[in-house]
């Protein structure tokens, strides 16, 4: 009987409970929270270029280059071998890879704005969880006597690459790169190289920070305090500036209306919403995706074993380091040339170039030895890197719309991060296998040869689209 007296108070309460929840998530996620965007004096999209722009240098410890200082460190602590190191990177990043394209079905549902603070709120969890990575590994061999020292390092890594990849360099790079996407369209490629800007020089000077970081107060200080500040910092920012379309606001792309007879460039003109079954059965797609996806893979291998490179080479650890300072100076250079002349000329043609940015940066590691190699090398990747950051942002919004922006991106995601996973482990097979990087080198130049000659007829799908609607088109 008491019972059957409170169950209608306790229902009552319950609704109340979900109804209080609800206001508050409205609320805490309306686009004028915590300001209205179409109050800002100037369009609010730059507002989320600064927020995209720190988003991604906050990726940082889920991207390569955040590795690449901690490599020898893992292999010492956990008394792995490159191979097996490499392994487990590959595991996890693979393993994050094959999640994406759900992750960006979410994005296309949920917006970039909650996808951003989720990422670092995880990211901030996951990088405490690397920074006791030894103890973590000690205690589940306390659990599970039966397992070797070596299998419970390995399985402890290869999560702890899993989680910081999709986190990191998975979630919150794509919602980073969408977010400026989804609020520009003539100014698109300008908005991303000014993002680069900063980006390629917060990448080129990373790997010194953290090492003097790590060198200073080890490893897990270094992990903990980047954790940190990943959840002071980014998480706060990324829930007040970002906002998931201009059009919530009252707001358009590039903050005024285009004329699409006098001022918006006819390559840009969207025909057709492609969804992403459209998009998989597009020739250009596969080959500006495989494109970033080679990058990826080679960018990720060449920095994940940089030390052990730079020994094979005759290179000091310190000077394959600061070889990232010139590179990233061409890589900011190509990023606003090819941000400047995109909407006057076809996309394939930059492709082009940035393939062979990349096949010029793969001989010039080859013969790193020589004055002629370094500089391929530097100047090749970036080259390739320009032009990557540049086009892997435009690309996707402009040739398919920006209806299924996410799962698009999702796809093109996914690629890039299994093919950064396998780029360690096959350089890294190399090195300890073969006793050298020069066999892997010259297999990673087939593919950029191949994809520059595909490049040539990666058109824009939305000109057939444009020819059965009979509307011209320039590109």
């Amino acid at each position: 009987m008491p019972f059957a007296v409170f169950l209608p108070l306790v229902v009552r309460l319950m609704g109340l409970i979900h109804s209080m929840l609800t206001r508050f998530h409205d609320r805490c996620w309306h686009p004028a929270t915590p300001w209205r965007p179409e109050k800002f004096p100037f369009f609010y999209g730059w507002v989320i270029v600064f927020a995209a722009t720190l988003g991604t240098v906050f990726s940082i410890p889920g991207q390569t280059m955040g590795f690449s200082v901690f490599t020898e460190i893992l292999m010492k602590e956990l008394q792995l071998s490159r191979v097996q190191l490499s392994v487990a990177y590959c595991l996890g990043t693979v393993l994050s890879g094959v999640m994406l394209p759900m992750v960006g079905r979410w994005m296309d549902r949920w917006g970039e704005r909650k996808m951003s603070v989720v990422a670092t709120v995880l990211s901030f969890l996951i990088l405490l969880f690397l920074s006791e990575v030894v103890h973590v590994t000690q205690k589940v061999m306390l659990w599970i006597p039966g397992l070797g020292h070596t299998w419970v390092a390995f399985l402890t890594m290869t999560v702890g690459f899993f989680l910081i990849r999709l986190s990191a360099q998975g979630v919150l790079s794509m919602a980073c790169r969408n977010a400026i996407g989804r609020w520009f369209d003539r100014n698109r490629g300008w908005a991303f190289s000014l993002s680069s800007l900063v980006v390629s020089f917060s990448f080129a000077v990373a790997p010194r920070w953290m090492n003097l970081l790590v060198e200073s107060y080890g490893y897990q200080v270094a992990w903990q305090s980047i954790a940190l500040a990943t959840l002071v910092i980014m998480a706060p920012i990324a829930w007040a500036c970002f906002r998931d379309a201009p059009e919530q606001s009252g707001l358009c792309m590039d903050g005024r209306l285009f004329s699409k007879t006098k001022a918006l460039p006819m390559d840009m003109w969207i025909h057709q919403e492609m969804n992403l079954a459209q998009t998989l059965r597009s020739f250009s797609f596969w080959v500006f995706n495989l494109s970033f996806a080679f990058y990826a893979m080679f960018a990720t291998a060449f920095t994940f074993h940089i030390v052990s490179m730079g020994d094979e080479f005759g290179f000091q650890p310190e000077a394959m380091i600061r070889l990232f300072l010139p590179m990233a100076t061409v890589s900011v250079l190509t990023n606003l040339c090819f941000g400047w002349i995109n909407p006057k000329v076809r996309l394939k043609g930059l492709l082009f170039v940035m393939n062979l940015g990349a096949l010029a940066g793969v001989f010039g590691l080859y013969a790193l030895n020589s004055e002629s190699g370094v500089l391929a090398y530097v100047v090749g990747n970036g080259v390739a890197g320009g032009g990557f950051v540049c086009l892997s942002g435009i690309v996707w919004p402009r040739f398919f719309g920006r209806a299924h922006l996410g799962a698009i991106s999702g796809v093109n995601m996914s690629t890039m991060v299994i093919a950064s996973g396998l780029g360690p482990l096959i350089f890294g097979f190399s090195g300890q296998v073969l006793a050298s990087y020069r066999p892997a080198l010259l297999f990673s130049a087939l593919l950029p040869l191949f994809l520059a000659v595909g490049s040539l007829w990666a058109d824009n799908p939305q000109r057939r689209w444009a020819r059965a609607q009979a509307t011209p088109t320039l590109d």
